[in-house]
């Protein structure tokens, strides 16, 4: 409620002060994303409001510091040259807090009409979002992209809602669990499944919902795909466990073979689909596509170590997600933003801080110990033996295996390539951020490894 508030004083102070001072209203939406993530690790209530269709628990809590830590981050990203990315308009800031408004929203979610308000608050400002540099035809076109199948994966997710809700009886999700558990499934309830999570699955941009991904990721802003890559994907795979673990249980090995499915598509696609990209966003899209598909890993073992795994999984996520754009957006040259993995020739030479960092972010995507990439993939995998998914862990463990050739492509080029182009000097904001990030991914297992996996652990302990 903070947040709603927040989000619409901010509107009218964006209003009715000068608009290029937007910098205010950026700078206060951090504060405001700060001053609620401390609300929820501070103030904490467990129950049921609104007559069930809001839930709060440790599960939801856990998630939603993932979203607002991941939202903060991005609105950080687009601070040095906001008027290059056309992120200096004010409207920048209030969407990204009504999106997060949304996430939260979903993270919540007890019921399908207010998981489906969420999803659609979150969606439709990222919709704009997309689209936010208007004179920019590739943003037009990523925005346009991404209403259409966003639309259309809507109308999925709600064709499942209404499939669930007639073989059922109810829209709220405890009650549909007491129903399947006492009527039994029934092959309409089951329809009803595939289409709700082929829905949400099209927000995770799990294969084979994907198709959007890397074209809404190489022409929005470099600054907004760094807010797509974090904070949705967060709350669309709290919202996808909360479903499978807590509504489908009676169910488990219906859906089982669904993530099952959307795990192995999504790590074998992005594997090899990665290998032929130029541009670094779109090698981006299809990493992101992949570890989406090792998160689900965690899940389909339906156990409480796997929603440890991936609560544990999606943290590690967002620090990796967050230093990477961060040296993306630190590599400007006279003519804008680097654009092609070519480009990154000779960055070791002339930048070699940022080259460092963008070689262990590298390193830590692959999954190399002792980087925190490893742990996070250590965790799912381990989960899916304990289930004896043996033959997904091989093939988890192979895609992971493939991924290494692209991403020490890019350190290859940064450091054994003759220098291209010269670097413009790098915004303070982003040193702190790139230095914050290696910082935890090196030093996970000594510093933050033990308290993330103790509060993911009780966070999945919620569920159960």
């Amino acid at each position: 409620m903070l947040l709603a508030v927040g989000a619409v004083v901010l509107l009218l102070v964006g209003v009715f002060i000068n608009k290029e001072r937007s910098l205010l209203v950026s700078y206060s939406a951090v504060v405001l994303l700060v001053i609620v993530a401390a609300l929820v690790v501070l103030q904490p209530v467990d129950g049921v409001l609104f007559n069930g269709v809001f839930i709060a628990d440790g599960f939801a809590r856990y998630m939603k510091v993932l979203v607002l830590g991941g939202s903060a981050f991005a609105l950080m990203l687009a601070l040095p040259h906001a008027v290059e990315n056309g992120t200096h308009k004010f409207e920048y800031s209030i969407l990204v807090l009504l999106a997060t408004l949304g996430m939260m929203m979903m993270v919540s979610a007890n019921d399908l009409m207010s998981l489906y308000i969420g999803l659609e608050l979150q969606s439709l400002a990222l919709y704009v979002l997309a689209a936010i540099k208007r004179d920019d035809s590739r943003a037009t076109e990523a925005g346009l992209k991404y209403f259409v199948l966003g639309a259309l994966s809507s109308g999925m997710l709600l064709y499942g809602a209404s499939l669930i809700y007639g073989f059922t009886g109810h829209t709220n999700l405890q009650q549909i669990v007491l129903a399947i558990a006492t009527e039994g499934r029934s092959i309409g309830l089951i329809f009803g499944v595939v289409f709700l999570l082929a829905g949400i699955a099209f927000k995770i941009s799990a294969v084979p919902f994907h198709m959007w991904t890397p074209d809404v990721y190489e022409g929005a802003p470099t600054p907004v795909t760094a807010f797509f890559a974090t904070a949705p994907k967060v709350a669309a795979m709290s919202l996808m466990v909360r479903l499978v673990i807590d509504t489908f249980q009676p169910i488990a090995h219906d859906w089982q073979q669904i993530v099952i499915f959307l795990s192995i598509a999504s790590m074998v696609l992005a594997a090899f689909a990665a290998i032929g990209q130029k541009s670094i966003k779109r090698l981006i899209a299809y990493s992101s596509i992949g570890h989406v598909g090792f998160a689900l890993v965690g899940l389909s073992s339906g156990s409480q170590g796997g929603v440890e795994g991936v609560a544990v999984y999606m943290a590690i996520y967002i620090a990796m997600t967050v230093g990477l754009f961060a040296c993306i957006l630190s590599l400007r040259t006279d003519k804008g933003y680097v654009e092609n993995i070519d480009e990154l020739a000779g960055a070791a030479q002339t930048r070699p801080f940022v080259a460092a960092v963008m070689a262990i972010l590298m390193f830590s995507l692959i999954g190399m110990p002792p980087l925190a990439g490893f742990f996070a993939k250590w965790q799912v995998f381990l989960a899916a033996i304990d289930a004896q998914l043996y033959v997904l862990s091989v093939i988890g463990m192979l895609a992971s295996a493939i991924s290494a050739f692209y991403y020490l492509r890019v350190v290859k080029v940064m450091y054994f390539d003759e220098p291209v182009h010269e670097f413009e000097a790098v915004p303070a904001e982003l040193n702190i951020i790139m230095a914050v990030s290696t910082f935890l991914i090196v030093t996970y297992f000594f510093t933050v490894g033990s308290p993330l996996s103790s509060l993911a652990r009780s966070a999945a302990g919620s569920l159960f």
